[in-house]
């Protein structure tokens, strides 16, 4: 079974913002997060830089043969990083611009565009319509990381009637720990789009792994919306700082609330199809020195 990662964090510098307030990376892995330090990247990631080559390493080991990088605020824009990732390892990654609520962004050499809608300073997506429409007309993707529960269902609703041709993905699994979380997964009833599980482990944090809760949600949405329209995602590498990459996915493979033919769909089938992945690697297992 090959694996395909719909969410993941790229960059060269970290230079964002959250609440108005600067985020910049301060050494050993930790960044100066608005008015507090946190713990971005693992320790050992002790330059800062977040790397294609670092999560390739990372994929290759867990066994994950794709990924799609998607963006944040909190990071700054990684746009011109993410075309060089692109053209360097095409058959890998796929990757976005980031929407910065300043007109549509360019989006020469990307898949998709990312838009923060729980960060936008107008939460009406339809605002947004001049970029739904160069999306679909371009051929691209919308990922979107929603405000909690339903404050933008209404809206992303009419978006993606309005652009029946554009594939949208909804992430971190709809803020699945917030109250009214089911309704941005009803929205994945839209031929159109599609949920991704990033952040999952981040909003399970307090049950910790193997995160039982986590996975009778999926299960939950499976029969919300059908598990065809359901796609894994680890939110890498601020995941990483509390468990390792294998682990951000092996918890579903483990359990028996899923069937084997709806985990094949949750790791590889949606994701290949909606982002067009194609002659992506065998993925061997590789033996570690704990064996």
């Amino acid at each position: 079974m090959k694996i395909i990662d719909a969410h993941v964090h790229l960059w060269q510098k970290q230079q964002g913002r959250v609440n108005g307030l600067p985020v910049y990376g301060l050494g050993g892995g930790k960044s100066q997060f608005g008015a507090e330090v946190r713990q971005m990247l693992p320790p050992y990631m002790n330059d800062g830089v977040n790397s294609a080559e670092r999560l390739l390493a990372n994929m290759d080991f867990a066994q994950v043969a794709g990924a799609v990088v998607t963006q944040e605020y909190i990071d700054g824009s990684q746009d011109e990083y993410l075309r060089q990732v692109r053209a360097a390892y095409p058959h890998r990654f796929r990757v976005t611009a980031l929407y910065e609520e300043a007109g549509v962004p360019d989006t020469q050499g990307v898949d998709g565009i990312k838009l923060c809608g729980g960060r936008m300073k107008n939460p009406d997506l339809t605002a947004c319509e001049n970029v739904f429409l160069h999306a679909e007309k371009n051929g691209l993707f919308i990922a979107i990381d929603m405000a909690d529960g339903d404050t933008q269902a209404a809206s992303l609703r009419e978006m993606a009637r309005q652009h029946p041709r554009l594939p949208i993905a909804i992430g971190h699994f709809g803020m699945v720990t917030r109250p009214n979380w089911q309704e941005q997964i009803k929205l994945a009833r839209l031929p159109n789009v599609y949920v991704e599980s990033g952040g999952i482990t981040w909003l399970f944090n307090s049950e910790f792994y193997p995160y039982p809760s986590a996975v009778r949600s999926i299960a939950e949405a499976r029969d919300i919306c059908g598990m065809e329209k359901l796609m894994w995602g680890s939110d890498y590498p601020r995941t990483m700082t509390a468990i390792t990459y294998r682990m951000s996915w092996d918890f579903i493979g483990r359990s028996p609330l899923l069937a084997d033919a709806e985990k094949r769909q949750f790791f590889y089938d949606n994701a290949q199809r909606f982002y067009g992945f194609e002659d992506l690697p065998e993925m061997p297992y590789i033996h570690h020195m704990a064996e």
